[in-house]
């Protein structure tokens, strides 16, 4: 608490209530009217003027959007319910107030003359309104009532251009037997009701549906019949027939507490009757239970101690955090429901799960409650106390479930609320809160004044004396309205801070809790509707940062067992690497400890691609720190990209040290990566000749960072990589391909790490890179990867073919190695190497690139439809381009197509196709296909073509085997020489005999 000022009332004051910048006050029953005051800065009061009410005031609420008060007001002994609108045209001078009914239809004429004039709108009802709850959402309006709760919808009625009316609309019932409701609070569409003991919160929720179920939804839906375990109904006592006889007895329920869906059992039916008349647009409701619970009154051996009853039930809405882009898009993200007990208070989170978060205990009984996203204020009869509360912790993890990972974190829903302050008031009687002002009500006796009692507690603020209570001469009247100024957030922020100095080397864990309260502080002020335009914006983020950095500090320097809280804490902090050393680490302290907090978030941070680069100094003393605290972690802190500019020969002696202990094949290979570094080749020769080659492949999957760090998201090959490509080719692709394998790289990324590697344009394909595919397809098992693989090497082979490229280095594996090793590479048939032996000498040179490719197509594992379109441009490349084609049909199947295309340009090749190709069902194209073709183009040709004559033979020697004489003879030709087909026949004729 700051400062306080008197709000100047004319006469005492009965009700109060806080608007968007002003305070209503209304005062007791003799002058039936109700003072308006402004609040200015620093809690300053300026009367804006007065209106009359129709009778005292009972109760009073003041609705931010559309800015109107309501009120039950008593005269002749019967209420009523007033809504006053455009209440601030007093402050201009104008005293004209125009009276009307709910649902009232402005005149034409009489229009104008509202912008200018107090509107009254009185709301009638059937039974008398008990309590009343605005809507700080949308401005609607709950009342309630005997067994009942009425809504009344906020309606903008536009009367011309320039004008727009507020005005109500009766839209739903709530009947809800046996109820008489004590106080009510309303927030989207939330409803939080208490009688003396029980508490009832219900949701409404909106439901689609179709015409004709219109009237049943409009019946709403009731609580089940069954009854609680160990409850007793709801009926009222003296209707009982033998109460006349038991007076002696008091009848006590049993306490209950039911979340959620449990809550249904109640036993209190809700049912919704609505009175909207019908539109495309009428909303329909069906009622949610989420919450009851019913208390029992406080019981001793000697009677009841005192009167126990319900107060200050609260509907707190909390919102999305605000950001620039997003300024009028805020949406509500959490809503907490506060009541109390004279000793307890509860909250409650209505999310996703109806939990209790919180529990208060009060040092005395209390008469009222307040809650604030930041604070709750309870009054008692001697003190104003303030508790933190959690509804920020609880906010954050509905805005982000995942919260508490290594990228952000926030103090957990269960912290222990903390008494922040207890300030000594006589008489407090009533407390209403908005914006960082508290309006007080005090009515003082006189033994009061005399016999003041001095706080007893121990608080957590020093600032004990920052306010002094008023006391008042025996001429002034005993009462007092008072507007109390809060600490502005970042002011108790930095005393918070400061407090938690005392304890820093003392209690941790008070350290640490009270910085999380200054921390949960400043984020429940960054959550507030109206941080975007704070003055305090800036200061407010930059406190944020700064509570993230200390408890950052506490989790790094601090035995605790969240200690991985650190990291999160340190990057929400904005802190580097650096800066975060200096915080935690002492110049000169060589016999220095480090807590697990610190060494968890060093190792991730290094672990990380940063950019950030530390310096040789700093780079140092982290190797010092793994090696004191984690020796095992030193090879992968050696390899982050933040440690550059250490020393390779102080890391090779903290290795050496480390490998007399524990050696590794990574930490072997990580003295080669330094010893490259220093250019001492002969210690690297040692270090690789310790693991066979295959070893050393395997060793790279440990740390990846070897051969390749990311910096701004891509791969960079590192030293080590550079001079595997040159001394060791193999090594550096068995290794890579282990890495494939093991996910510590993709196939683009592997794409790109050896076309930096061998210096290749994007649109160039180094052969390193090739042996890499050419290496994964021998191991991997992922088939959309391998066909992926197989359509790259395809592509690479056919343009070397075409662009006659030899490659830039030798291959690792010839055709043969691929053949023997990879299934995916099948042995060439004999028709191909027919074909190939009649074709052009310069082919020859590229023999390497022809033969793989035939090979992946004499295999079953290419996908011939898809690489149709690879191979399209080597179709017609002489003999090279007649095999592929070839292949091509046989795989798909189209042997008649494929024995044409020999037959056109190979002919002596086709027996042999058909000898390998043409068997089981395509048997029949012996004598179908080839033989009618042979003879055709033998015909044709006028035996000049001996190659043709040869395969017809051929064609007839297999043909005669296999077929019947008779059906044998059908397929000769009749134009034929018959000295060339008679030894056929006669063989075919012979077969027969013998069989």
């Amino acid at each position: 608490f700051g400062s306080q000022r008197v709000v100047p009332c004319k006469q005492e004051p009965a009700h109060f209530c806080c608007g968007q910048d002003v305070l209503f006050v209304a005062s007791t029953a003799a002058s039936c009217r109700v003072e308006v005051f402004t609040v200015r800065e620093q809690g300053r009061c300026e009367a804006l003027g007065s209106f009359a009410t129709l009778g005292p005031v009972l109760r009073m609420a003041h609705s931010s959007a559309g800015d109107y008060l309501v009120t039950i007001e008593e005269k002749s002994k019967a209420t009523f319910l007033r809504a006053y609108m455009n209440w601030r045209c007093m402050s201009a001078g104008s005293s004209r107030v125009c009276v009307r009914m709910v649902g009232h239809k402005m005149e034409e004429s009489y229009s104008e003359a509202l912008k200018e004039q107090m509107s009254v709108v009185e709301m009638p009802l059937s039974d008398p309104p008990l309590c009343i709850s605005c809507c700080p959402v949308n401005g609607d309006l709950l009342v309630g009532c005997k067994n009942k709760l009425v809504v009344f919808r906020l309606k903008y009625c536009v009367i011309s251009q320039n004008l727009t009316v507020l005005d109500f609309e009766r839209s739903l019932i709530l009947h809800i037997d046996n109820l008489i409701p004590a106080e009510v609070a309303f927030c989207a569409r939330h409803i939080a009701i208490t009688t003396e003991l029980d508490v009832l919160i219900l949701k409404l929720d909106l439901v689609q549906q179709s015409a004709d179920r219109t009237e049943q939804c409009a019946q709403g839906v009731s609580a089940p019949e069954k009854a609680v375990d160990g409850g007793v109904k709801d009926e009222n006592p003296s209707t009982h027939p033998l109460q006349l006889e038991l007076d002696e007895f008091i009848i006590c329920q049993k306490p209950v507490e039911l979340l959620g869906e449990e809550s249904k059992l109640c036993e209190i039916p809700v049912t919704l009757e609505s009175t909207e008349l019908p539109t495309e647009d009428t909303k329909h409701f069906q009622v949610q239970y989420l919450l009851f619970r019913r208390f029992a009154p406080d019981q001793s051996p000697f009677g009841f101690c005192e009167e126990t009853k319900l107060h200050s039930v609260q509907l707190l809405p909390v919102y999305q955090t605000a950001y620039e882009e997003t300024e009028n898009k805020r949406k509500l993200l959490s809503l907490f429901c506060f009541f109390s007990l004279p000793h307890v208070g509860y909250l409650y989170s209505l999310g996703k799960l109806v939990e209790l978060i919180s529990t208060y205990q009060y040092s005395e009984k209390s008469e009222q409650a307040v809650l604030t996203p930041q604070f709750l204020h309870v009054i008692t009869s001697q003190n104003l106390q303030c508790f933190t509360v959690r509804c920020s912790a609880a906010a954050a993890r509905g805005e982000d479930p995942y919260i508490d990972t290594t990228v952000k974190a926030c103090p957990p829903v269960t912290l222990d609320v903390c008494t922040l302050r207890m300030q000594l008031f006589i008489g407090p009687r009533a407390i209403c809160h908005f914006k960082n002002h508290i309006i007080l009500l005090t009515k003082a006796d006189t033994e009061d004044i005399t016999e003041r009692r001095k706080p007893t507690r121990r608080m957590l603020s020093r600032k004990a004396d920052s306010i002094k209570s008023r006391t008042n001469s025996e001429s002034e009247p005993g009462w007092n309205l008072y507007i109390i100024n809060t600490v502005s957030t970042i002011q108790l922020y930095r005393e918070m801070v400061e407090y938690s100095r005392t304890y820093e080397n003392v209690k941790t864990e008070s350290c640490i809790h009270l910085l999380s309260e200054a921390h949960l502080l400043v984020r429940a002020a960054i959550m507030d509707p109206h941080f975007l335009e704070s003055d305090e914006k800036e200061d407010l983020l930059r406190a944020f940062r700064e509570s993230c950095a200390f408890l950052g500090d506490c989790y790094s320097k601090f035995d605790t067992k969240d200690y991985h809280l650190a990291l999160p804490y340190y990057r929400m902090s904005g802190l580097s690497m650096a800066e975060v050393l200096k915080r935690i680490v002492s110049e000169g302290d060589e016999i220095q400890t480090y807590e697990r907090g610190f060494i968890f978030y060093l190792t991730h941070s290094l672990n990380e691609d940063s950019n950030e680069e530390l310096s040789k100094e700093s780079g140092n003393k982290i190797l010092q720190i793994f090696y004191l605290a984690d020796p095992v972690q030193l090879p992968d802190i050696v390899c982050s990209p933040s440690m550059r500019n250490i020393c390779p020969l102080t890391a090779v002696k903290y290795l050496q040290k480390v490998e007399k202990i524990m050696p590794s094949v990574v930490l072997t290979l990580t003295k080669a990566f330094l010893a490259l570094k220093m250019g001492d080749l002969a210690m690297y020769e040692h270090e690789m000749q310790s693991y066979k080659e295959t070893t050393l492949a395997c060793g790279f999957i440990g740390q990846p960072r070897l051969l390749q760090q990311r910096k701004g998201g891509s791969v960079t090959p590192t030293e080590f990589a550079v001079h595997l490509k040159e001394m060791q080719p193999g090594l550096l692709v068995a290794a890579t391909v282990a890495l494939h394998e093991n996910s510590k790289i993709e196939l683009e990324e592997a794409d790109t790490f050896f076309k930096m590697l061998c210096n290749s344009s994007e649109n160039t394909i180094p052969q390193l890179l090739v042996d890499f595919w050419e290496a994964l397809l021998v191991v991997s098992s992922q088939e959309k990867i391998l066909q992926e693989l197989l359509l790259r090497v395809t592509s690479q082979y056919v343009w070397r073919i075409l662009k006659k490229q030899l490659p830039e280095t030798k291959p690792l594996k010839t055709t043969e190695d691929l053949i023997n090793s990879c299934s995916h590479f099948g042995l060439i048939v004999p028709w191909v190497a027919s074909i190939m032996s009649v074709g052009c000498s310069s082919d020859k040179d590229y023999h390497e690139d022809i033969s793989r490719l035939q090979s992946l197509l004499c295999s079953q594992s290419i996908n011939i439809a898809s690489a149709l379109p690879v191979l399209e441009p080597l179709t017609e490349a002489g003999s090279v381009g007649l095999t592929v084609r070839v292949l091509c049909h046989t795989r798909l199947g189209q042997y008649e197509e494929a024995i044409d295309q020999l037959l056109r340009r190979c002919p002596d090749a086709a027996v042999f196709y058909a000898q390998h190709e043409l068997k089981g069902d395509n048997q029949a194209l012996w004598w179908n296909k080839l033989l009618p073709e042979l003879c055709k183009r033998a015909r044709l040709t006028e035996n000049d073509c001996p190659v043709l004559i040869s395969s017809l033979k051929e064609t007839l020697s297999v043909v005669a085997m296999d077929l019947e004489l008779r059906d044998f003879l059908s397929l000769l030709p009749e134009d034929g020489t018959a000295a060339f087909f008679l030894p056929h026949l006669l063989h075919c004729s012979q077969r027969k005999l013998l069989t």
